[in-house]
C-alpha cells in the first residue's frame, strides 16, 4: 500500500501558479497558469517573444521566478526541493546542448543517471536498467558504442531525449525539440512524446512554434500572446481563426477535418491563394 501511495504521489504532475518571470526587472511573463497532467501533452504555442521558452524555464527552475508558485505532486513546493531531489522528478530537453567529443552514445545517456548517483555507479543499482530502457524507447540501443560527435542532428536529439528518459522522470519538459530536424524526425520525436504520454504516464509540456504539429499531438495547448495566457485548453477550443488571427497578427485559417477529426492550421499571406498556372 505504500508502494501504491508513493506512485499515486508521484503521478500528479506539475503546476505553475500565478508565475511571473522577467529579465533584468523587465516582466516577460505575467501571473501565468499552467497544469502539466500525468498522460498528458501539453503545447505552449505562440509567437517570438510571447514568453513560451521563458515559462517553461521557470516550471524547470532554471529561471529565477519572481512571483508564483512552483508546485510538484499536487501541492509540494517544488522551489524548495534540493537540485538534486528536483531532479528526480522533473527533467528538461533544452533547444541546445553542446555536443561532447570522443564520448559514446552509451556514456551521454548515462549522464541522465547523475540525480541518483553518488560518488560511485554503485550507489545507482537501478541505473542500468534505466538507461537500457530509455535507450530502447528512443531507438538509440544499435548506436550505444558511437561517439556522439558522429551523429546526424536528428540522431543526437534522440539521444539527448534518450538522456532525459535516463533520469526517471514523471514530468518531462521540451523545448522547441523539432527545431532543425528534417520532417522523418520531427515525426519521430513528436511520435516518441506521444508514447511516453499514453503508454508510461508522463506529463509532457513542449514548447512548439508549428501550430499543427501542436494539434496533431496535444491534449491541451496553452496559446500565449505578450507574456499572458490567452488560451488554454484542448486544440479545437484554442485554435480559433479569431484567436489566432489576433495572437500572431496575420489572418490564419482553421480547418477541422469530418472524418479524422484532424485540426490543421494555415496562415494567409498575400500569394497564398493564388493558383499555379
Amino acid at each position: 500500500m505504500a508502494s501504491e501511495a508513493h506512485d499515486q504521489a508521484r503521478d500528479q504532475g506539475l503546476r505553475g501558479v500565478e508565475l511571473s518571470l522577467g529579465y533584468h526587472g523587465s516582466t516577460v511573463v505575467h501571473a501565468a497558469g499552467i497544469t502539466l497532467r500525468p498522460g498528458r501533452v501539453t503545447a505552449l504555442v505562440g509567437p517570438n517573444g510571447s514568453g513560451k521558452s521563458t515559462l517553461l524555464r521557470g516550471l524547470a527552475r532554471l529561471h529565477p521566478v519572481d512571483g508564483g508558485r512552483v508546485l510538484l505532486h499536487g501541492d509540494a513546493d517544488a522551489l524548495a526541493l534540493s537540485a538534486k531531489e528536483f531532479a528526480r522528478h522533473v527533467t528538461l530537453l533544452a533547444q541546445s546542448r553542446p555536443t561532447p567529443t570522443g564520448i559514446s552514445v552509451g556514456d551521454v545517456v548515462g549522464y541522465g543517471r547523475h540525480p541518483y548517483r553518488g560518488r560511485w555507479r554503485a550507489d545507482d543499482p537501478d541505473g542500468p536498467r534505466a538507461v537500457a530502457h530509455a535507450m530502447e524507447v528512443t531507438g538509440v540501443t544499435a548506436m550505444a558504442a558511437r561517439p556522439v560527435d558522429e551523429l546526424s542532428g536528428g540522431e543526437l536529439q534522440r539521444v539527448w531525449l534518450a538522456t532525459c528518459l535516463a533520469q526517471d522522470t514523471r514530468v518531462l519538459l521540451l523545448d522547441e525539440p523539432t527545431t532543425f530536424l528534417d520532417l522523418r524526425y520531427q515525426v519521430e520525436i513528436l511520435d516518441l512524446m506521444r508514447d511516453l504520454a499514453d503508454q508510461h504516464a508522463v506529463a509532457v509540456g513542449v514548447v512548439l512554434h508549428d501550430l499543427n504539429q501542436a494539434a496533431a499531438v496535444a491534449d491541451d495547448v496553452v496559446l500565449l500572446q505578450r507574456g499572458r495566457v490567452r488560451a488554454h485548453g484542448a486544440p479545437a477550443g484554442v485554435f480559433t481563426p479569431e484567436a489566432l488571427s489576433d495572437v500572431y497578427g496575420i489572418r490564419i485559417d482553421v480547418h477541422l477535418d469530418p472524418d479524422s477529426g484532424q485540426l490543421s492550421t494555415r496562415p494567409v499571406g498575400r500569394h497564398s491563394l493564388r493558383v499555379p498556372a
